[in-house]
């Protein structure tokens, strides 16, 4: 039994291949992916070659994923029997989905499988176009990106996107490609390469779908981004200044003498949060990004670990924790979603004998103190160490201001000063707010209000040092009263 993998070449029956067409006069059944193929009508017939289409399984499957399996399935049944041509537009080893997939089941069953190559689709693209494939270019089968959440795209590179069939297809491409491009962003829409009369349509991201020409030998080209945006450049980048003629400053940097940068961005990006100014915040989020890439750069210096190695934990750590989403986990709610990660979280603690003494241990030490106070709180209530109701956690916090009233001397008075604290951040939790957040809006309020008494003593030729405080109340109350 013989599995030959076929190519059919871009358009016309001219592209075929002496060899292909040897191969095909010989065979007995040849399955081909798709009628619609200009050279489809031509190919050598005779009364001993059956001809199988699986247009019929595009047309009756929904998901684009599913007919990849079908058209695998019928043609490892046929192949079970004997031997099969499975013939496809192109070449079979340049975007071809299901020949990857047909290459891994024959290996499986032990069936022997032969490639006839063919021209594939990007020769006559790249002539259309007049770009060079050597440019980095990514090649990429467009029914399975319109499958995605985001695209597995360098941007700083061009792609091409084969199998962009339908409007359906272009449409999924495109909201695809919009969580990295642009909506405007001029692409190519190229149609019947390969074919007399090949048709290349500039338009815009967000007009991809809109397209009239769209058919079974439709492509997409994307071109490179630009703008140094991709993670790869950043890596890049990071590494020469790590390099012998880099910089001599990320050269001597460690671990630990960057401890203080990474806190520094945390915070700044917490501002801009807090803010709520967004070209602020991507700013800032890439300063904090450049503190993570500059530690395992430092990392792949060191002979640690690689980026590679801490992306690839994470993707797997966060597959796993939701299996409501990457498995058949119910969860009704966001309740569900962390009582199952609690869950998995400690029974891969004891998979890799991580042994937690206290059900307070993880929340790190050098939180800042209200929140880590949150967070023993969050953790002991989780093991039902709280109150039944709010009410009792009222009545200590009046009982604590008692005894900070009550408290002989300054250390007693820190100390209770310290528990006031502690039931008040137990009293936010109660009441759904996060204490340190509140916290924070509160310190900015203050800035605000505080530099509004400022800036109307300046204007007074005054100053807050040589001011009454009844007449910076006045100006408190006056700024309080205009929202600020």
């Amino acid at each position: 039994m013989t599995l030959t993998l076929l190519g059919l070449g871009p358009g016309e029956v001219d592209d075929l291949s002496r060899r292909a067409w040897r191969t095909l006069k010989q065979a007995k059944t040849v399955i081909v992916r798709t009628s619609q193929h200009n050279c489809v009508p031509c190919l050598p017939q005779s009364e001993d070659i059956t001809y199988q289409y699986c247009d019929d399984l595009y047309e009756g499957i929904p998901a684009f994923a599913d007919v990849y399996n079908a058209i695998v399935e019928r043609v490892m049944t046929a192949a079970r029997q004997g031997d099969v041509v499975y013939a496809v537009p192109g070449d079979p080893l340049v975007g071809e989905s299901t020949v990857l997939k047909l290459l891994e089941s024959a290996k499986a069953e032990n069936i022997k499988v032969e490639i006839v190559s063919g021209i594939s689709f990007v020769e006559p693209i790249l002539a259309a176009l007049g770009v060079d494939a050597m440019n980095g270019l990514q090649i990429l089968d467009g029914i399975i990106v319109g499958m995605m959440h985001h695209p597995p795209i360098n941007p700083d590179y061009p792609a091409l996107l084969g199998q962009v069939y339908s409007r359906e297809v272009a449409g999924n491409v495109k909201l695809t490609l919009m969580n990295q491009y642009p909506d405007e962003f001029e692409v190519a829409l190229i149609h019947a390469a390969g074919t007399d009369n090949p048709v290349v349509e500039h338009l815009l991201l967000y007009e991809i779908d809109r397209s009239e020409h769209i058919k079974h030998m439709t492509s997409l080209y994307v071109p490179a981004l630009g703008k140094m945006s991709s993670f790869e450049q950043f890596q890049e980048i990071i590494a020469h200044l790590r390099a012998p003629e880099g910089c001599p400053w990320d050269k001597e940097q460690t671990h630990l003498s960057l401890r203080r940068y990474l806190l520094e961005e945390t915070h700044e990006v917490l501002e801009a949060l807090d803010a709520e100014d967004e070209v602020e915040l991507y700013k800032e989020m890439g300063d904090l990004l450049l503190q993570i890439v500059l530690h395992t750069q430092i990392a792949i210096d060191d002979g640690e670990f690689k980026m590679s190695e801490v992306i690839s934990h994470i993707n797997r750590k966060l597959i796993h924790r939701h299996p409501h989403v990457w498995g058949d986990v119910e969860a009704k709610n966001a309740g569900e979603v962390l009582a199952n990660w609690d869950a998995l979280k400690q029974k891969e603690h004891a998979e890799q004998g991580i042994e937690r003494k206290s059900v307070l241990d993880g929340i790190p030490k050098g939180l800042p103190a209200l929140m880590q106070a949150l967070r023993y709180q969050e953790k002991a209530a989780k093991v039902h160490f709280d109150w039944e109701s709010i009410e009792p956690v009222i009545a200590k916090v009046r009982e604590e201001i008692d005894e900070v009233l009550s408290a002989t001397d300054d250390e007693h008075r820190a100390e209770e000063i310290g528990d006031l604290l502690f039931v008040i951040a137990n009293w936010a939790r109660w009441l759904k707010v996060d204490p340190e957040i509140a916290l924070r809006e509160s310190n900015a309020k203050f800035y605000r209000r505080f530099r509004y008494i400022e800036e109307n003593l300046e204007a007074q030729g005054k100053s807050p040092a040589d001011s009454t405080l009844a007449e910076m109340d006045a100006l408190w109350d006056k700024a309080k009263a205009e929202g600020l």
